[in-house]
């Protein structure tokens, strides 16, 4: 197999790259994150500018077209800066969920304006019991004349504190872990009856408690079927979790590099304590697992399009797991190697360690794709 980048695709790479590096240091990084909501509006319109916000989408939808390898390349490049915009909310969740099921109205009315970099998304689909079961839903919609009536509560909706709109998974029919019976409802931000907190969260980003008492919407709020948007939620989670993994991989090798470059100039005993060679050992260690990493993120990417649902997740699951190992090794040896200055704010590799640990819990933790991942080869097996 090539793995060779396309002319455009080693143009989009190094354009954000270069953005990123001039205007997006850990300083400036800082001052985005004690923003309003966390994150800069002024980013967030320069992100549009260069495509960012309308990579996934088709052309005649009014996107660029991008796939999965593009979608790859930009995540990796936020995760060594540690981007705070809501890219992941807005573009791969939020509208992955109207790219795959919204109608052509719904695309028209959303789709342009998350390219513009004018409309922001925010997918609400875990609950407090859920934990990681997308299918575990309380939250309901009744028929109520031409609309719906949405009741229930939503918990650590990313970015949802300051979300144009919300995507909502509520049950239509059945009982609460059923897997049939579940609608996706896009409720405008302001709607009557929904209240929304924000909180910040351990990494830098924030999350909302989402509560929904009452809110009324109409027929066209409903995205797809109202009893079977469970299949589009896991499609778009296992798309998540292929950026998500190349996320990871960017934030890690921007940690490997830092903690080595730490080695090279911390002294001690008047020496450089990067020519220890049990440290040496180390470091080549995180070198390791962070190839690991990558070889598995490319994985991701590469089969987060397959069409069997089954396969796919256990696929997604393999990554996953991959990433999660690697994340916690290298997290833990930069911390160790830096000593106690890894664990100050105003150092950035605990804050690289952080994220890292919120990217392993979201979608599903490392203990969850280990499960998943031997559940379906005693599936095979089975067969």
């Amino acid at each position: 197999m090539d793995f060779d980048l396309t002319e455009e695709q080693q143009l989009l790479k190094d354009s954000v790259e270069s953005f990123l590096a001039d205007t997006y240091d850990f300083e400036s990084r800082r001052k985005i994150a004690a923003l309003p909501g966390g994150w800069s509006p002024d980013v967030w319109s320069k992100f549009a500018e260069l495509g960012l916000a309308g990579l996934p989408f088709a052309e005649a939808d009014g996107g660029f077209g991008g796939g999965a390898v593009e979608t790859m390349l930009v995540a990796e490049a936020f995760g060594r800066r540690l981007v705070l915009e809501p890219w992941l909310a807005t573009v791969i969740l939020g509208g992955g969920v109207l790219k795959r099921a919204g109608s052509a109205d719904q695309k028209a009315a959303n789709i342009p304006a998350i390219a513009d970099g004018s409309r922001t998304l925010a997918l609400a689909t875990t609950e407090r019991h859920s934990r990681y079961d997308l299918f575990d839903v309380t939250a309901t919609a009744r028929r109520e004349g031409s609309g719906y009536v949405l009741d229930g509560e939503k918990a650590v909706v990313v970015h949802g504190g300051t979300a144009d709109a919300l995507i909502v998974s509520a049950r239509t029919a059945g009982g609460r872990r059923d897997h049939g019976g579940i609608g996706l409802f896009l409720v405008p931000g302001d709607a009557a009856g929904l209240s929304r907190r924000d909180t910040p969260t351990q990494d830098g980003t924030h999350a909302a408690e989402v509560t929904l008492s009452g809110v009324r919407v109409d027929a066209d709020a409903v995205i797809g079927d109202p009893e079977g948007g469970l299949p589009v939620l896991e499609a778009v989670a296992d798309e998540a979790i292929a950026a998500l993994c190349a996320e990871a991989v960017g934030a890690m090798d921007e940690l490997t590099a830092v903690t080595v470059d730490y080695l090279k100039q911390r002294k001690q005993f008047g020496i450089n304590i990067g020519s220890f060679q049990s440290l040496q050992h180390r470091a080549a260690e995180m070198f390791v697992a962070l190839e690991q990493a990558r070889s598995m993120a490319i994985f991701a990417a590469m089969t987060a399009s397959t069409e069997d649902p089954q396969e796919r997740r256990a696929l997604a699951s393999a990554a996953k797991v991959q990433i999660g190992r690697s994340a916690r090794f290298i997290g833990q040896q930069a911390v160790q190697l830096h000593g106690g200055i890894a664990m100050t704010m105003e150092y950035k590799a605990g804050h690289y360690f952080k994220r890292l640990t919120m990217i392993d819990t979201l979608f599903g933790d490392t203990d969850h794709h280990l499960a998943a991942v031997a559940d379906y080869g005693r599936l095979v097996t089975a067969a």
